[in-house]
């Protein structure tokens, strides 16, 4: 797993990825081009979008490939402050070899974290998993086996500021620059959610607001849903309402029980949290208002 990683760090040696919202106005999309351009880039994917070519929000992803960028990056950066002013961009320049510190947070149910592991270590997950974080036992093993440390930290809202203090103190030691709840039970509080702005991603049902609180399954069986689904969102203070990034659903029946609809809504669940966190990794959402722009 640690030589695939190596091996395609160096692939990505030479690779940019630019994002970028500005108000939306004649001439962005070729003073981009035209710098990168005389900075010797090859651009290999551009997107683009605006709310409104008259006065909306312009967003764009170029993906480009430069000679040297890891050592150049610097200088590129500076140089394309002047545009950026210009244009009165909001910008971010990342480079593709630089893998994103992840932290996972998991309680008893492991099937999301599972997912993550298993694209980690096929080389799906663009990501260095630095740490596991839980407040059960119950994954240490299957965490371990792959290098990866594992962080228990018994938690309940009596004690939250606590758990939360050392929950900080790790994210902090280990550079975490994003934080997965893949089915982590516990609720964040706003302090905790503020110092990780869209840098907090979770996942779950996506009967809400119908269904709030315990037993979402059965209570869905008992209302026979024909729809079973998964919504991928980034954390704000307004609970499960932050801006989306990815959603899925499977069709139900009449033939399923309450089981059934709890195994399926595991599967949508693993896929479209793995979905959004390798999204964010690769610097394909960009956040406005309380919604999402993905660039797929």
């Amino acid at each position: 797993m640690e030589s695939m990683q190596k091996s395609e760090n160096v692939l990505n040696s030479n690779k940019g990825r630019l994002l970028i919202s500005c108000p939306d106005k004649p001439g962005i999309v070729a003073a981009v081009s035209q710098f990168l351009y005389r900075q010797g880039a090859n651009i290999v994917e551009s997107n683009q979008y605006s709310t409104d070519p008259a006065g909306g929000t312009f967003f764009m992803r170029i993906e480009f490939e430069c000679e040297d960028l890891g050592e150049n990056a610097p200088n590129l950066k500076e140089a394309f402050t002047a545009i950026a002013e210009n244009f009165e961009m909001d910008w971010r320049l990342s480079l593709a070899s630089q893998l994103k510190k992840t932290a996972i947070f998991v309680s008893k149910e492991p099937h999301c974290l599972l997912e993550l592991l298993w694209e980690y270590q096929s080389g799906e997950l663009d990501a260095e998993i630095a740490l596991v974080v839980s407040n059960h036992e119950d994954s240490r093993t299957l965490v371990e086996s792959l290098g990866i440390p594992y962080h228990y930290i018994p938690a309940n809202k009596d004690i939250r500021k606590e758990v939360e203090e050392k929950q900080l103190q790790l994210l902090e030691e280990y550079q975490i620059e994003l934080i997965v709840l893949a089915r982590y039970m516990q609720i964040l509080t706003p302090d905790f959610v503020s110092k990780h702005p869209n840098r907090i991603i979770n996942i779950h049902h996506s009967f809400l607001p119908a269904f709030i609180g315990a037993k979402p399954y059965e209570r869905a069986y008992g209302r026979g849903v024909k729809l079973i689904g998964a919504t991928s969102h980034y954390v704000t203070n307004d609970l499960d309402e932050g801006p989306i990034i990815e959603q899925g659903v499977e069709r139900v029946s009449h033939h399923h029980n309450a089981e059934d609809l709890k195994r399926i809504g595991r599967s949508v669940e693993r896929s479209v949290l793995a979905r959004a966190v390798n999204w964010h990794l690769q610097d394909r959402v960009i956040v406005h208002e309380n919604k999402t722009i993905v660039f797929h």
